[in-house]
């Protein structure tokens, strides 16, 4: 059963515009994305430490008067940050009660070694536990990342199939699963790869019943309006892109091409902001960069 604030995040994701920050690098990408922020690795020392420092970061971003609902919206965090306070109230509340920016959590626990030109996701015992957390913090919706490495018809399927199986578990905890099954830009048959994941989506996506809702998250495709069919769908709430690792003016370039699609940058959206800059500047960097990736997300 949903809360009224879902509920009201529900109606906010199907009407408005705007994208999805993803502010959900974890253990892994963690180091690095705060190399790229300006915090050497010298500056702090384990685990805790370090999620203190990107704690300290995502605060910056999310506290910002250029971030708000407006024209971001919604959020993807880290379970990590899920259990951390900005401003005295819960990571997901403060998204939503002060920014009205729609709360979503990372729930995958990383990859397993790719096989079948593919990475599964690691399997995820803790799942349930997780979900229910996140319903107490009024969380909309769950994100999980599988990679297709390869256009192997095999692996895709079983990229797609794992995704949908997860997925249904999170439809019936009461949120709305991200499904992201990521092609390697530098995947050397990208176009054909992104050819069977599609009919694999669209496959499993007429076995859901109606009201088994998800959203899509996919990488910036060779084509332009590749994915129309996905957006299409009647299950299908949002269809959002990532980066991948295409720089920012790229990243916004493709998506524009993209009618009915919108972002959810990680690295494009944090590009140009450090540690080291003024507020001043601090909020004029990530100011243009919200614009430019909001008015790629509504073009077309």
């Amino acid at each position: 059963m949903a809360s009224s604030a879902q509920q009201a995040m529900l109606e906010k994701v199907i009407s408005q515009n705007g994208f999805v920050a993803a502010l959900d690098q974890s253990g892994g990408s963690t180091p690095k994305a705060l190399k790229l922020y300006g915090v050497e690795e010298s500056e702090y020392d384990g685990d805790e430490a370090m999620f203190a420092k990107v704690h300290e970061m995502r605060t910056r971003i999310i506290t910002d008067q250029a971030f708000d609902g407006q024209r971001v919206l919604g959020a993807i965090l880290f379970e990590n940050t899920l259990d951390r306070e900005i401003e005295g109230k819960s990571s997901a509340h403060y998204l939503w009660q002060e920014k009205q920016v729609v709360p979503f959590l990372k729930v995958d626990k990383g990859l397993a070694d790719e096989a079948d030109g593919v990475q599964l996701m690691k399997p995820m015992p803790e799942l349930d536990q997780l979900l229910a957390k996140a319903n107490t913090q009024d969380v909309f919706g769950t994100k999980m990342r599988s990679v297709i490495k390869q256009a192997n018809a095999e692996g895709i399927k079983a990229v797609v199939a794992q995704q949908f199986e997860v997925g249904k578990q999170i439809i019936a905890a009461g949120l709305v699963p991200i499904i992201e099954p990521e092609v390697d830009i530098n995947c050397p048959q990208k176009a054909e790869a992104e050819a069977l994941l599609k009919q694999a989506l669209i496959e499993n996506l007429q076995q859901l019943n109606a009201d088994q809702k998800v959203m899509l998250k996919v990488t910036l495709p060779e084509q332009a309006n590749f994915y129309k069919e996905c957006i299409e769908q009647a299950n299908v709430i949002k269809v959002v892109a990532l980066s991948g690792g295409y720089s920012r003016d790229e990243s916004n370039t493709r998506l524009s091409n993209n009618t009915g699609m919108i972002a959810s940058f990680s690295r494009a959206l944090t590009q140009g902001l450090s540690a080291q800059q003024s507020d001043a500047d601090f909020n004029s960097t990530l100011n243009e960069t919200i614009e430019s990736i909001y008015q790629a997300s509504i073009a077309g």
